[in-house]
């Protein structure tokens, strides 16, 4: 079969060509045959001002149906695309637009009033995400084709621009389409140099697995300029012919329940962290009544109630999908053992930017709680372990997924690349038998015990988010003691009449209640509060190197 990434697109547009494609939540919605149009004027200004193949454009801006075009715009004209966080400062969106040596910057209204167009020397033009003007032309070929793209598009198709004019660039497995920098929570962003055989086999990796169709429906809410929303928020529907909704705002819990609501969407892709406010928030309330406990009890009202409680959740998330995958974090084990219980249909993904995204996944329906799955399609995982199912060991990959490398950064890739093709993740797992993964932490966050005994602090951090009134927290080590790093949920404490030195209090009894499930080496010495929330990278984990030094 052919593996060509790009043919995926250009079939969609053809074949669903009458169909909705994408919508701004609250917005304009575009068909596919208006995508085709709005790609074909871009790669009329690409051409007007000497784009070549293998070029580089930036592009950087919140989601919207401008930005999925911008991208299908770039990569079906053989250029290379770089997609920016719109999170990022204006200094590292600099940066990169400098270190990838983009030619042209596609950039979001918001992004763009931060950004200095002085400190990006190389870029020959800067174009509105928005309604693709121009807001910086260095070229006078650029400023003609943008003055004169109406009449330059008809001149073009004078009998009016139909499917069989969309003919797109011819793809090679090992040629760059995208060149993707990490947030990197430890260090300067590298950029992942993405070929087109992992957009192929990650696309076609969702055809294998899950089950859209033309004329489903998604609400994307992850940013695209993350792997894990990039494929499986938009490039796999695309793909299909499926019509996607964009949030255009930041998705806070009540913007997306009613998008889901109103959507009613097919399938619902979720990092742990939205997943856990929405459980939290919505549903477990209601289910720490003394009341509900003591039914949870009884078997056969037990049933009963698990199914009214599933049938709330489902509905919480549009009653209409087939199943919700989560990834990009770890996933909380209360929250987690919940929706088992219910026999909510869920999974959780593995994988990372290296892979395009994918490394692990399992059906829901034989998903092991507690894991990311199994090894996916065409991708080869293993443990460096003496004894994979008991003592964890750094997962490494290979396949057609992984990287060409990190751009212009032979050093970094030469750490994570070794010769025989494994890209060594810094996640440390085990795997039984079955080739179930279950992630144990990063390699470099693990913390050594007084008798070199290993600490993840993720799964320690995991049972204090549990404990009262905390938010979130770090555990980090100082002076050989362990040490609890706590930002409080000032408002259910407020609400429920606490004082500051109340806060202190409990903090301590959730210390001690922690302690009595901790071994004797991983006990925590004594907590400490923190004002506001911790720093996180785009991808909502907590920048733990910024807390290392935390003194109290």
């Amino acid at each position: 079969m052919e593996q060509s990434f790009i043919a995926y697109i250009e079939n969609s547009i053809k074949k669903n060509w009458d169909l909705d494609a994408l919508t701004d939540y609250k917005g304009a919605t575009l068909q596919y045959k208006d995508v085709a149009r709005k790609i074909e004027k871009l790669h009329i200004m690409f051409e007007a001002s000497g784009i070549q193949k293998g070029d580089k454009i930036a592009v950087c801006g919140r989601n919207c149906s401008h930005w999925g075009v911008a991208f299908l715009a770039t990569l079906t004209y053989g250029a290379v695309v770089v997609p920016i966080l719109h999170e990022f400062k204006a200094d590292n969106v600099h940066n990169i637009v400098n270190h990838s040596e983009a030619k042209l910057l596609l950039v979001g209204d918001q992004v763009w009033e931060n950004l200095n167009e002085s400190a990006m020397p190389l870029l020959e033009g800067i174009i509105m995400l928005q309604d693709f003007s121009l807001l910086v032309s260095r070229t006078e070929k650029l400023t003609f084709a943008r003055e004169h793209l109406n009449e330059m598009f008809g001149k073009k198709y004078p009998k009016n621009f139909r499917k069989e004019h969309v003919f797109y660039h011819k793809d090679e497995p090992e040629e760059l389409a995208v060149i993707n920098y990490t947030s990197g929570t430890t260090s300067y962003s590298k950029g992942v140099m993405l070929p087109y055989r992992s957009l192929w086999s990650n696309t076609h990796f969702a055809f294998e697995v899950l089950p859209l169709k033309a004329g489903d429906k998604l609400v994307s809410m992850l940013p695209m300029a993350h792997m894990y929303g990039l494929a499986f928020e938009f490039l796999y529907e695309f793909a299909v012919g499926c019509h996607i909704f964009f949030l255009t705002r930041m998705p806070s819990p009540k913007i997306i329940f009613q998008a889901f609501a109103e959507v009613n969407p097919h399938l619902v892709i979720a990092v742990p962290l939205i997943i856990e406010k929405i459980i939290k928030k919505k549903v477990l309330p209601k289910l720490e009544t003394p009341a509900m406990k003591l039914l949870l009890k009884v078997p056969i009202i037990n049933d009963k109630i698990k199914a009214t409680v599933r049938e709330q959740v489902i509905k919480a998330f549009g009653g209409n999908f087939t199943e919700v995958i989560i990834g990009g974090a770890a996933f909380n084990h209360d929250v987690e053992q919940f929706l088992k219980m219910i026999e909510f249909p869920y999974t959780v993904g593995y994988g990372m930017t290296e892979c395009g995204p994918i490394i692990c996944y399992e059906d829901w329906r034989r998903f092991l709680p507690g894991s990311c799955g199994k090894a996916a399609p065409r991708m080869e995982v293993k443990i460096l372990s003496p004894d994979p199912a008991n003592i964890p060991g750094e997962i490494v990959c290979r396949g057609p997924n992984v990287m060409l490398g990190y751009y212009k950064n032979d050093e970094a890739t030469a750490q994570v690349m070794d010769k025989d093709g494994w890209l060594h993740t810094g996640d440390l797992a085990l795997m039984d038998a079955e080739g179930n993964v279950t992630i144990k932490g990063r390699s470099k966050n693990m913390l050594l015990g007084p008798n070199g005994q290993n600490i993840y602090p993720e799964e320690i951090e995991d049972k204090l988010n549990n404990l009262p009134y905390v938010a979130e927290s770090i555990i980090v080590q100082q002076n050989e003691k362990l040490v609890g790093l706590v930002y409080p949920d000032f408002d259910d404490a407020f609400a429920h009449g606490l004082k500051n030195e109340d806060l202190e209090r409990v903090m301590e009894e959730n210390r001690q209640a922690l302690n009595a499930e901790l071994p004797a080496y991983s006990q925590i010495h004594k907590m400490k509060i923190y004002p506001e929330e911790f720093e996180k990278t785009p991808k909502k984990s907590i920048k733990r190197f910024l807390y290392q030094e935390a003194k109290g």
